[in-house]
């Protein structure tokens, strides 16, 4: 009896101890990313990389992502866990263009304390390697939050600005799209406009529909070019 109970401690302790060393949970796409690969190449194919907001996008709107989008966003990420899954979830779907829209869980310090240019090395290298492998980048502005409500206190209302006047000016440096969302959901005290957020941070319906026409013009603008 105690032997089994060992080996009932051992191998939970063991599965505890895997999932916890996929820190950029390479494991959730996996069997979504194989069956892609399998199918014939899609010369129109859009990978949107990102957190939560991405992630809420296909909860809100699925019928937006049943064509030529292809939603990869996992709620709470940060920029070095997109960088590490990158190759796995955008590369290798062979996209023609991938939609980047990261950094917000940085500056709240999901995974720890995070500098903006910390946040603009990842991106950066997301960039580099898209572009390495011929595929073309949309860099989306920060959407607007005053204050993060599980981590108040990061004065993101000053640090969001920042980070997309960086994201602007590297967009422009290396020649890639920049996807303002900001301008347009922004209010007077640099958070996002009430009746598009249900906590001021993530978008309700309502906040997606104002960033869908945004999206839909960059992204048929870049592939034309």
């Amino acid at each position: 009896m105690k032997t089994l109970l060992c080996i009932l401690s051992l191998t939970l302790l063991w599965g505890v101890s895997v999932q916890a060393q996929d820190w950029p949970n390479l494991g959730r796409f996996k069997e979504a990313d194989q069956k892609l690969m399998e199918q014939r190449n899609d010369p129109e194919r859009v990978v949107f990389m990102g957190n939560s907001i991405t992630e809420g996008w296909i909860k809100t709107d699925p019928d937006f992502f049943t064509g030529h989008f292809v939603n990869r966003g996992i709620s709470g990420q940060t920029t070095p866990q997109m960088l590490i899954r990158f190759r796995s979830d955008v590369i290798d779907l062979k996209p023609a263009a991938v939609v980047i829209l990261a950094g917000t869980n940085d500056i709240a310090g999901n995974k720890g304390p995070s500098t903006l240019k910390m946040i603009m090395d990842n991106l950066k290298s997301m960039t580099e390697i898209a572009k390495s492998n011929n595929i073309k980048v949309l860099l989306c502005s920060v959407l607007p939050a005053y204050d993060y409500p599980w981590r108040p206190g990061k004065e993101p209302n000053i640090k969001i600005p920042e980070l997309n006047k960086m994201i602007k000016e590297y967009a422009k440096e290396v020649n890639v799209a920049y996807v303002d969302y900001f301008s347009a959901m922004v209010n007077d005290k640099n958070g996002m406009r009430e009746e598009l957020t249900k906590d001021g941070v993530h978008p309700t319906g309502g906040g997606y529909k104002v960033m869908q026409p945004i999206i839909e013009i960059a992204i048929k603008r870049t592939l034309s070019e």
